[in-house]
């Protein structure tokens, strides 16, 4: 039953009670400021932990050198990026692009795993003969003379693979431009620049990977997702 209001005891505010110290009055004093959690407080994008975002991974699909290969060409970065006092590319990190995928969810991973181990594409070789600037990007590249069709073939059904499974697929509609970046941060120069001649070397192709790529102070660490030989 309930007591009267009159027969209720009165309760001293906190301003009345005696405090025993400061921090008695600090934390009461934070704690009379402190709002209820409810939805009338919720930020428009939720509370805490409800919309955050899934760990993402940078994603991309390449050719890789074998060793041999690599260090020749780390060789040629390396004098060309002493000359203009650029960055070369390490042996380890050489590569040619495939197809760029971004920042992808690591939930995707599966499909696009799967999305690789679908693509049937026979063996080839690159003979990689030239070197290039581009200099809107600051970077010397190698590459071909003449791009063979199979590599083209080779990326026309990664694409297409990865439409087919759902995944993440990029920027599918940018042109492909075979390229093996070798020096970033070329200096913007009057003159054109002066690149040796090389002689052709033959790259037999016979895998290509799905690669992780972090960014460190020493430049990009990439990290193989998996790896999918190439088979007709």
């Amino acid at each position: 039953m309930l007591q009267p209001i009159s027969a209720l005891r009165p309760i001293a505010s906190i301003s009345r009670a005696r405090p025993t110290s400061a921090w008695a009055i600090s934390v009461a004093k934070r704690r009379s400021r402190r709002r209820p959690w409810c939805w009338s407080n919720v930020p428009p994008d939720g509370p805490p932990g409800i919309n955050a975002k899934p760990p993402t991974a940078r994603l991309f699909f390449a050719l890789w050198p074998e060793p041999e290969l690599a260090a020749s060409l780390a060789a040629h970065a390396t004098d060309i990026a002493g000359r203009y006092q650029a960055r070369p590319m390490r042996r380890d990190t050489i590569h040619l692009t495939l197809h760029f995928l971004g920042d992808v969810a690591e939930t995707a991973l599966p499909r696009l795993v799967e999305a690789g181990r679908s693509v049937r594409a026979a063996p080839f070789g690159l003979d990689i003969d030239r070197l290039a600037v581009w200099q809107h990007n600051h970077l010397l590249w190698a590459g071909c003379q003449e791009t063979p069709a199979a590599l083209l073939e080779l990326v026309g059904k990664l694409r297409s693979a990865l439409l087919a499974s759902g995944s993440p697929v990029g920027d599918i509609r940018r042109p492909f431009a075979p390229h093996i970046t070798l020096v970033r941060k070329l200096p913007v120069v009057a003159e054109p620049f002066v690149l040796p001649q090389i002689e052709a070397t033959r790259w037999p192709c016979t895998r290509f990977v799905l690669v992780r790529s972090r960014l460190s102070a020493q430049g990009p660490d990439y990290q193989t997702i998996a790896e999918f030989p190439l088979v007709p």
